[in-house]
């Protein structure tokens, strides 16, 4: 008779594909999601906002490269990015930028889940980080990227963090970000004068 444990990795084999397929289809939610915003948010603003919780948001017109993940998250599997980073900096504060980079004493529900670096740190702990060595094999910075991937970098010039949805690849690479102008998709080699600085497969 077969031992529990190999029973269980047997049955994990057997499902493997269908795991796989699950794991697709969910990237392609997120994509799809981020790529209904184009039209639709037409503005960046960083202002400070109060919002409310959970689920708050700003006008849906207007937001930045922060927004257009969290509001594809939402869309496409309920998923609330504004509570679980919220919940997650309130239980391990330390663990996050916000002191050094904002000076901030605790967790803010209006505006943590809409930094990059904090949303770097909640995907990095997450687990969802993709190896550096995997990266290594684009000229791009960024090793095949999926429809649903999460590319983050830091801006030419100003070094300031940026964020994206992949929304088609790992042929012909386009994302979704915000980087001034509204909603966008465009082709990943206009990036290519930015720093990568991390490649995502989140699965919420």
């Amino acid at each position: 008779m077969l031992d529990l444990s190999r029973r269980t990795a047997l049955s994990l084999l057997a499902a493997a594909p269908w795991l796989g397929a699950a794991a697709r289809g969910d990237g392609l939610k997120l994509a799809q999601a981020a790529r209904t915003q184009v039209g639709v948010t037409l503005d960046y603003d960083p202002s400070y906002r109060a919002i409310s919780y959970p689920r708050g948001d700003v006008l849906r017109s207007t937001g930045v490269c922060s927004d257009v993940l969290v509001r594809a998250a939402r869309d496409a599997w309920n998923v609330d990015l504004q509570e679980r980073v919220h919940a997650d900096m309130s239980r391990a504060f330390s663990a996050y930028p916000a002191k050094r980079a904002w000076g901030q004493k605790s967790a803010d529900a209006n505006i943590d889940h809409r930094r990059v670096l904090n949303l770097e740190t909640y995907l990095d702990r997450q687990g969802a980080r993709l190896r550096a060595s995997q990266a290594a094999r684009s000229g791009d910075g960024f090793a095949d990227p999926e429809p649903g991937d999460v590319l983050t970098w830091r801006l030419f010039g100003n070094g300031r963090p940026h964020i994206g949805v992949v929304v088609q690849g790992p042929e012909r690479v386009r994302v979704v970000h915000n980087i001034g102008a509204g909603a966008r998709e465009e082709a990943l080699w206009i990036f290519k004068l930015h720093k990568p600085a991390g490649h995502y497969r989140w699965r919420a």
